[in-house]
């Protein structure tokens, strides 16, 4: 559109608007009536204007031009998981992120992939240095993306224990960036936290500050060779978690400086399972969908959907497909991938980036100044902090304040779910000695739904 025709008409100032709103308010509160307060404590106003911007916005460091779209394999039978693999290439999967319990032949895993067309991901729940080097070895062709994401920082958080040792896990992840200084190895799984009920400011801020370990621990590791990818999950908060990926852009591109590393990082994306339910099991196409929209929007590089059945049924192939097909649609017909960095300048979204970044940046300083993230893990510190403020969300779930479409909202109380749990829903108890307590995955939905499987 030609510039002439924004000539014709007045620029409105950021105090205009106020004195219009005031007027339309009729002596009504300002404050109390438009402005409100995040879990955050970001007071969110009604509007944003060009008036409020103290400088330029900075471009964020790292953001991709484009996504790929991962699919999620747990290899149990390699041949199953195969198969697997190949159809989710050829049904439009872009990247496949492979779980595992145990070592796997990845002859037969990897068979008929084509190097050049697919990203891998890693997610082990074991350490292996003489499998890890195996892998490597299949995967000599350069072509090959992949990502090992060892992250025993991660294990430590999820599990309670590292996987051998302190010495030993990190001596194993020393030997591997020395015979291997190209690949990439570290991840921070930031999507513990976000799951077990952190608000936003405390997820970017443990994450940063688990990243700290790794660069504080890797400081001699050359720039070129120390490649972190953070792993987050993504919850139903629109537009704060499009500011919550950029957010994190900010503060690691930040924290890399100060060890002259690469200040750019790689972004794993997926829906959070701590507004997902069991019960109106379709809402959550439309909660992950949004979840996705944000992922995308925020600039992540890869994003895998959660089916709309995963809190209940084994992995099949139409849960699978309709989480695929949701990416592909974003992708392909609602042209979310024919702008790059399209947030970029939104007043609204770059103030929420900059209040999120400042905060979290408090709290990163905060538990650096109190001895580092690991120093507050053996305390205890990290876990209570998450666990006040998931009891804080948990208070506003159970007053209806925050609503689950239904579930504590609408519920349809002709849906019956007990004869159709083919897994357990909740979190499962297993006591075990730890050296430090662990951090628990809970969904906010989930003493509700325990109450209505009852009395069904």
């Amino acid at each position: 559109m030609s510039d002439f025709l924004f000539n014709e008409f007045d620029t409105v100032s950021a105090k205009q608007w106020k004195q219009k709103i005031q007027v339309d308010l009729k002596g009504a509160d300002y404050n109390d009536t438009l402005i409100w307060q995040s879990l955050e404590g970001i007071n969110v106003k009604p509007f944003y204007h060009n008036d409020d911007q103290k400088a330029d916005y900075s471009t964020i460091p790292g953001q991709p031009l484009n996504w790929n779209i991962a699919q999620q394999i747990f290899i149990d039978d390699e041949k199953i998981a195969n198969r697997l693999t190949l159809d989710s290439l050829e049904r439009g999967a872009e990247a496949i992120i492979f779980s595992s319990a145990e070592e796997f032949d990845p002859k037969v895993v990897f068979k008929g992939c084509s190097p050049k067309k697919t990203k891998i991901y890693f997610q082990f729940t074991f350490l292996s240095e003489a499998f890890i080097l195996r892998l490597k070895q299949f995967f000599k062709n350069p072509a090959w993306e992949i990502y090992y994401n060892i992250d025993l920082i991660g294990n430590l958080t999820r599990t309670g224990n590292w996987f051998f040792n302190l010495k030993k896990d990190h001596e194993i992840l020393d030997s591997l960036l020395q015979k291997l200084p190209k690949e990439r190895f570290i991840s921070v799984d930031a999507s513990l936290y976000q799951n077990a009920g952190a608000n936003m400011v405390q997820q970017l801020a443990y994450a940063l500050a688990h990243a700290n370990e790794y660069l504080n621990h890797f400081e001699e590791v050359s720039e070129e060779n120390l490649k972190i990818t953070f792993q987050l999950s993504v919850g139903s908060n629109y537009f704060f978690e499009i500011a919550k990926i950029r957010a994190l852009r900010k503060l690691y591109a930040a924290l890399a400086s100060e060890y002259t590393k690469k200040q750019e990082c790689s972004i794993l994306a997926i829906p959070s399972k701590r507004n997902k339910t069991i019960y109106d099991y379709n809402v959550n196409m439309l909660r992950t969908t949004t979840e996705c929209m944000s992922a995308v929007l925020g600039g992540a590089n890869t994003i895998s959907n959660l089916a709309y059945d995963v809190l209940y049924h084994k992995s099949n192939e139409f849960g699978e497909r309709i989480s695929r097909n949701q990416l592909l649609i974003l992708k392909a017909e609602s042209y979310f991938e024919t702008a790059g960095n399209p947030a970029d300048g939104t007043y609204y979204i770059e103030a929420l980036t900059d209040e999120l970044a400042e905060k979290a940046l408090s709290l990163f300083k905060d538990i650096e100044a109190n001895g580092g993230f690991l120093k507050q893990l053996k305390e205890g510190t990290i876990q209570r902090k998450i666990k006040e403020s998931a009891s804080r969300e948990q208070k506003l779930f159970d007053s209806g304040e925050i609503k689950l479409l239904g579930t504590n909202f609408h519920p349809n109380q002709q849906d019956h779910m007990k004869e159709n749990l083919d897994l357990y829903p909740f979190v499962k108890t297993n006591p075990r000695k730890t050296l430090i307590e662990p951090i628990i995955e809970r969904r906010l939905a989930e003493k509700t739904e325990q109450e209505r499987l009852k009395t069904e």
